[in-house]
Parts: C-alpha cells; structure tokens; sequence
C-alpha cells in the first residue's frame, strides 16, 4: 500500500534524545521517499538512472534508521514500547509500499540488465552500510555498558551513603552513651570523694572514742587499785 500524505509522527516523549533523532531522520528521509516515485516515471536516460541509485540508498539508510530505532526501543519503558512497535510496523509496511512503487515506475523503462542492476546496486549499498551499522551497534552497545557502569555506581554511591548516615547515627548513639557513662563515672568519683570523707570522720572518732574508753579504764583501774590499797594495806 502506498502511503498518499505525509508520515504521521508520534507527538509522545521519546525513549531517548537517540531515538528522538533517529526518528526526525528517518521522518525526513521518508518524505524524499515519497517524491521519488513519481520523479522517476517523469524522468528517462541517465537522470532515471541516478534518481534510481539515489532512491536505492535513500531507501536502504531509512531501513537502516528503522533497524536502530527498533534496537533503541528495546531499551525503552514498556508502555512506550508498546505505542511505538504499532508506529514501527506502520514505517516499515510504508518503505516496502515505496519500494514497490519505486519498482514498478521503473517497469517501463529498465530491461533485464536493469532489473539485475536495481539489485546490484541494493547490494552493494548495503554491503557499503554493514561495517556501518556493525560500528553503529558497537557503541550503542558501549553507551549500554557506560549507562549501565554509571547507574551501578549510583546504586553503589546510595547504598555507601546509606551505609555512613547508619554509621553517623550508631556513633551519635554511642557517644551519647559514653556521655552518659561519663556522667555517672563523675557523679560516682563525687560519691567515692564523700564516702572517704565520712570514712576518715568516723576513723578520726573511733580513735578519739578509743583513747577516751583507753582513759576511762585507766581511770577505773586507778580507783580500783586506790581502793583496794586502802582497804587492804593501809589498816596493817
């Protein structure tokens, strides 16, 4: 089926500032697509020819576009996805409309050996696109990795912030224990300073009260012994 209007683009966000270029391309380059066709039934000689090889590369680059859009959506939210694989079909279902459209304006004027020709040519642009796409599939797959590197070393630098805020709070935790030990290693020294201190008071006054028993006794031992010398020995 050949597509009569313009390619209709999709007015949702793109998956990737990628993919949003590939496909402001690939809309651009369909659009020549379009006009190719009728150029060439109008045109004849070496100019059909070379409108011809430039509709061949024209129309292998848009497949190729379409290729990598497909590799980029591979990567996109499931939802965008889905909206975008409908548009993908339609692209590719509109390049094979073209072609054949291409084809049969060419019917009146290519003979066999251009007939051979139209697909020599297709083949040889595409073996020209190959290393292309192949070193465009490379580093794609390089921003893959890079992407991939950069948001393990986001989870990385989240789970090491985490890990030191658990960290900060376990240390403010213990240093308020500590703070609270400290507290009560001053408050005990106090009360050790206290005790020595009644210690040394209730020392100072068994000692007193022991020389004031010790006097006392001596005191009693003195009556005792004047008592006894008067009784006993003082009459004889």
């Amino acid at each position: 089926m050949t597509l009569s209007g313009r390619l209709v683009l999709p007015c949702t966000a793109m998956s990737s500032e990628h993919f949003e270029t590939l496909h402001d391309l690939f809309a651009e380059r369909y659009e020549q697509l379009q006009r190719m066709p009728g150029r060439l039934e109008s045109c004849r000689g070496e100019q059909h020819k070379s409108l011809l090889r430039e509709f061949d590369k024209k129309h292998l680059e848009a497949n190729e576009m379409l290729s990598q859009m497909e590799e980029e959506l591979k990567g996109a939210p499931r939802l965008f996805q889905n909206q975008m694989s409908n548009k993908m079909r339609t692209y590719r279902k509109g390049l094979g409309d073209l072609q054949r459209d291409a084809k049969n304006a060419n019917i009146g004027f290519a003979n066999d050996d251009g007939r051979k020709g139209f697909y020599s040519i297709e083949n040889e642009q595409r073996a020209t696109l190959d290393p292309q796409r192949s070193l465009f599939l490379q580093g794609h797959e390089s921003l893959n990795r890079t992407t991939d590197s950069i948001a393990r070393s986001h989870r990385i630098a989240a789970e090491t912030d985490a890990i030191g805020h658990n960290i900060v709070e376990e240390l403010g935790g213990q240093r308020e224990q500590l703070e609270r030990t400290k507290d009560r290693l001053i408050n005990t020294g106090e009360n050790l300073s206290k005790s020595r201190k009644i210690l040394r008071s209730m020392s100072r006054k068994i000692v007193t009260n022991k020389l004031l028993l010790s006097i006392i006794i001596i005191l009693e031992l003195a009556i005792l012994g004047g008592v006894v010398y008067v009784k006993f020995f003082r009459k004889t």
